[in-house]
């Protein structure tokens, strides 16, 4: 997954940056509000896949005594600081700039080279997003591509999916702003497309915040999973009762499951069978019997310890994912 994700943000800073320098050389041969809006939209694009690009590398330490569950939520903590610079950098900028043009109109000259421009930068943006959206349909695995980029994705693909979705839309509603505005020689075409790229850029933003948010906070992991864990749990024959289960996504390589079992007390006896059979004979007094108990209660501590083993390997057998595990006698 790190991988997929790695290549994805790659190749969205290497074309974001190639179309942040296209974009604004465009806006001062023209004054285009709409081009300033994709310029700036482009320049913020890039920042914010730096940003995830550093939490890709961090996100790979290796946990230590200060970390024991490792790093790999701060793709999460990255992804948060990067919608938040879409938020303010894109959207609060360009919603100002088309605002003060809409308001204060200005002729525009050269929109045959700021069209030209977009038409380009479409085609890379497209090109861009098409490599994002292969590597996180090759994660999902054949699950639903959309269910899985709100619930399971790495949020730094998920962030570069919804960043160039946006990017693409920006730049349609950018030529269409541009054509109106060369059609009718009214500029107020070009600032209107300055707001709704920015305002596009807004809800982009506040869906990665509610995506990197609940990474953050710790979801459960999807209920399908969770059922399937309690069947596997169930289905142990030492197992009486599953009285508390709980699951958390720690990152989007590993998740948590923690559960309090009460185990059948005749099954564990019955394991020990031979054991008890071959003690009984030497029973003769009550120090002979102390001594049985006590190794028969070791007996049923290691017994007990070898069936929550056997729970654990059933649990990560099926999903290699639960790295942590938390399985309790009640």
């Amino acid at each position: 997954m790190a991988a997929g994700s790695k290549k994805a943000v790659t190749a969205a800073i290497i074309g974001n940056g190639s179309l942040t320098v296209a974009k604004m050389i465009a806006f001062m041969m023209t004054g285009s509000a709409a081009m300033m809006s994709e310029g700036l939209h482009s320049f913020a694009d890039t920042l914010n896949q730096v940003l995830l690009m550093i939490g890709i590398k961090r996100s790979t330490r290796e946990a230590d005594p200060r970390f024991p569950f490792g790093y790999g939520a701060e793709r999460a903590v990255w992804a948060l600081m990067s919608a938040v610079g879409i938020f303010f950098l894109g959207c609060g900028v360009t919603v100002y700039h088309g605002v003060h043009n809409l308001l204060h109109p200005s002729q525009l000259e050269g929109l045959g080279v700021a069209i030209g421009v977009l038409v380009v930068s479409f085609v890379i943006e497209a090109g861009v997003l098409f490599v994002a959206v292969r590597a996180v349909r090759r994660d999902a695995e054949g699950r639903p591509f959309f269910r899985y980029l709100w619930k399971e994705s790495d949020p730094t693909a998920a962030a570069v999916v919804a960043e160039d979705t946006a990017a693409c839309l920006g730049v349609l509603i950018a030529l269409a702003g541009i054509g109106l505005t060369k059609w009718t020689g009214n500029p107020r075409w070009d600032a209107a497309a300055s707001i709704a790229i920015g305002l596009l850029l807004g809800a982009i933003a506040v869906w990665l915040i509610l995506r990197s948010g609940t990474l953050l906070v710790g979801p459960s992991v999807p209920a399908d999973k969770r059922r399937r864990i309690r069947e596997i749990v169930a289905a142990h024959p030492a197992v009486e009762k599953i009285a508390m289960l709980r699951t958390r996504v720690m990152d989007t390589e590993t998740f948590r499951v923690a559960a309090d079992l009460e185990f059948d007390g005749d099954s564990l006896a019955a394991s020990l069978e031979d054991e008890l059979e071959a003690a009984y004979p030497t029973i003769h007094n009550y120090d002979e019997f102390r001594r049985f108990a006590a190794r028969y209660a070791d007996l049923v501590v290691e017994q007990l310890g070898d069936e929550i083993d056997s729970i654990e390997a059933a649990i990560q057998e099926e999903f290699p994912r639960a790295k942590f595990l938390d399985i309790e006698a009640e």
